[in-house]
């Protein structure tokens, strides 16, 4: 059938050229396939039939058209990208492909305009300054011992619900006296070398810590054998080489997370995109017929592009207020583009909208990125 097809096509082609040629058309073939030419454009491979191959004004006609045409795919993409939430996954389902910047294409060119605005402005996406807390060991009349929750916050209300002591042995009383709990103060998005380094008085404190953790791995009542000797030696050397030397690193210098974070996040983030689909998929069971596995992924390159575009207005937020106002920004701008984009794609109404809404992003970010997120930062911390 398909030769039959092939044939019967080459034929009418040939009888079309032959009946152009009767009526006082100038017969022509392609110069790319050979094909007898119709109209303008060959009707086999779409090749021009002038291409301009001794006309410079030719050549300069086609360029600004190409120009111009191009320049408007561009702003009407970024005009429904910002403005018209679910239009371009949208306009792929009803098949107006044309009219914008395919899905994939763009996704890369926002994720790689972010990554490169950091690069270029020197901003890092995350910095953590080290801060070292001395442990205080209380007593009280019966001589019990305690040390302060460092979780415990007065003016949070879910922090304040903790003990504000946590009560310790005598052993671990004589042990602590001296140390130090060694927090992380987050600075996002802000120029390189935003946070102090590393100073003496902080490395004899980490120094000080390193050895009480080694001197408690190797506090053991009964005797040990030698293959658990030799797994404790070993748990002391994955403790000082990695935990150690990640705050060592990091209090020496506050962005060594930035580089695998920026090494990292964009795989992390591509690999999560067909999870974000699936979970569409899931979740829009009922209309399969209606909505391909394309389409979902096609939605989900558009909000993880968005989600790029409100990264890079946060870069220049973060510039200006502080990074709690940021963090704000970013989660809202993001919630309710996702939330109006589910109701355009999808066309359901307000109430199941919403239920999916915060069913899907639930899932997504409990389950999947903020996963994924602390694992990248986990082995920078570890490993970088």
């Amino acid at each position: 059938m398909e030769a039959i097809l092939e044939t019967g096509a080459a034929a009418g082609i040939d009888y079309a050229a032959s009946r152009l040629a009767e009526r006082g058309a100038p017969p022509a073939k392609c110069s790319n396939c050979g094909v007898p030419l119709i109209g303008p454009y060959c009707a086999a491979c779409g090749q021009e039939r002038d291409t301009h191959r001794r006309s410079v004004m030719g050549l300069v006609h086609d360029f600004v058209g190409d120009i111009a045409s191009f320049d408007s795919r561009i702003l009407r993409t970024t005009k429904a990208l910002l403005f018209q939430p679910g239009e371009l996954p949208r306009a792929f389902r009803e098949g107006r492909t044309r009219r914008y910047v395919p899905a994939l294409r763009l996704y890369f060119f926002v994720s790689l305009v972010f990554f490169l605005i950091l690069s270029v402005t020197g901003i890092t996406i995350l910095q953590l300054q080290v801060v070292a807390t001395p442990i205080k060991v209380i007593h009280d009349a019966q001589g019990h011992a305690f040390i302060r929750n460092p979780a415990y916050d007065p003016n949070d209300p879910d922090m304040r619900k903790m003990p504000k002591l946590i009560p310790i042995s005598a052993e671990k009383a004589n042990l602590a006296g001296g140390l130090y709990t060694f927090s992380a103060q987050p600075y996002f998005f802000q120029p390189l070398g935003r946070g102090a380094q590393l100073s003496a008085t902080l490395r004899e404190r980490l120094d000080s810590s390193s050895k009480a953790i080694e001197t408690a791995v190797d506090q053991e009542s009964k005797p040990l054998t030698a293959k658990q000797r030799a797994e404790k030696q070993a748990l002391k050397g994955w403790l000082k080489t990695h935990v150690y030397g990640g705050l060592v690193r990091l209090a020496s210098n506050p962005a060594a997370l930035n580089e695998p974070l920026t090494t990292w996040i964009p795989r992390v983030l591509f690999l999560l995109l067909p999870l974000y689909a699936l979970l569409c998929v899931l979740f829009y069971w009922r209309q399969r017929k209606k909505f391909y596995l394309v389409d979902h992924l096609i939605f989900s390159l558009s909000v993880h592009t968005f989600t790029f575009v409100a990264l890079i207005a946060a870069v220049g937020l973060a510039q200006l207020v502080s990074g709690g106002s940021v963090f704000l920004f970013l989660l809202a701008s993001v919630g309710v583009y996702v939330f109006f984009a589910i109701r355009r794609f999808y066309e359901q109404s307000w109430f199941w909208t919403t239920v999916k809404f915060f069913c899907v992003s639930g899932i997504y970010t409990v389950f999947f990125l903020l996963p994924a997120l602390g694992g990248v930062i986990a082995y920078g911390f570890l490993y970088s």
